[in-house]
């Protein structure tokens, strides 16, 4: 089946993501709407990810989604398209933050290395924060602060999974560091994607990594304490997406950061105390 011809929930089930599991703690309304933009996101993303696409072809997909946003393409087809499209008519969330989410899929048809720290959280300003403030819309927040949540909520969950994936994307010849932390703790970008670097130098790359992944998670959880009760309510899910990062993270650094030999999770006992707590509590 071509991608854009499944409907929303099937491409959610196929998933299997952090997220989709944190999508079943709201009401069901709500789900459903978020299902298809999580959807949305995952087939722009797979646009960009799946083997077998041409760069030409990669780029035509990604055009014509900013085309259905944009509303300059009124033709949209069955399946998550159309979906899409209703949603865009029923809840009008914010092009801006849409067409940020399709610019950050664009930096990855190029990969290229970030320099400074400052170019990364520009990068996860676009293919996390802006999913965010998309997010804060569809979830029914009326106060602005939300989106100052999202955006800083947006950075601490990219930059947990980027560390998380040091290895995995050192395998892909890939490195999303900093080049200017490397070089502070004295590596290379060669010696990350050699996947041996010096270990003690490694640990105190990440170690600094995390302090500035956790820097995010304080943000966030800061102006979060400000929002009204209907706001802190709404973002049950968001807020389920913070204790598993940050707890990815806490497992990380308790291990020492052996990313380069294991991909880490929580295990399912926590998760599902997550989900509860979620679900039932807030």
């Amino acid at each position: 089946m071509h991608p854009t011809a499944a409907s929303a929930r099937e491409i959610v089930r196929r998933s299997g993501s952090n997220l989709a599991f944190a999508l079943a703690v709201l009401p069901r309304a709500v789900r459903g709407d978020m299902e298809v933009f999580y959807a949305f996101c995952r087939v722009v993303d797979d646009l960009v990810d799946e083997p077998g696409l041409e760069e030409p072809e990669r780029r035509a997909g990604l055009d014509r989604w900013r085309a259905l946003v944009e509303g300059t393409a009124t033709d949209p087809s069955p399946g998550i398209e159309s979906e899409f499209a209703d949603l865009l008519r029923r809840r009008d969330p914010q092009r801006a933050d849409l067409l940020a989410i399709l610019d950050g899929m664009e930096m990855d048809l190029a990969p290229s290395t970030f320099a400074t720290e400052a170019e990364l959280r520009r990068y996860c300003y676009h293919v996390a924060s802006a999913v965010g403030l998309v997010s804060v819309t569809l979830f029914g927040c009326v106060d602005s602060r939300s989106r100052a949540y999202a955006e800083e909520l947006g950075y601490a969950l990219q930059w947990t999974n980027i560390l998380r994936d040091v290895g995995e994307d050192a395998r892909k010849g890939r490195v999303f560091l900093p080049l200017e932390d490397l070089r502070r703790f004295g590596l290379t970008e060669e010696a990350i994607l050699s996947g041996a670097p010096d270990a003690a130098k490694f640990g105190r790359l990440m170690k600094h990594e995390a302090t500035v992944a956790r820097a995010h998670y304080g943000e966030a959880l800061a102006v979060f304490a400000t929002l009204p009760k209907a706001d802190r309510r709404a973002l049950r899910s968001a807020e389920l997406m913070r204790r598993i990062y940050s707890g990815i993270l806490d497992t990380m650094e308790r291990d020492g950061f052996r990313v380069f030999a294991t991909r880490y999770r929580l295990g399912k006992a926590t998760m599902l105390g997550e989900f509860l707590r979620a679900k039932f509590l807030g």
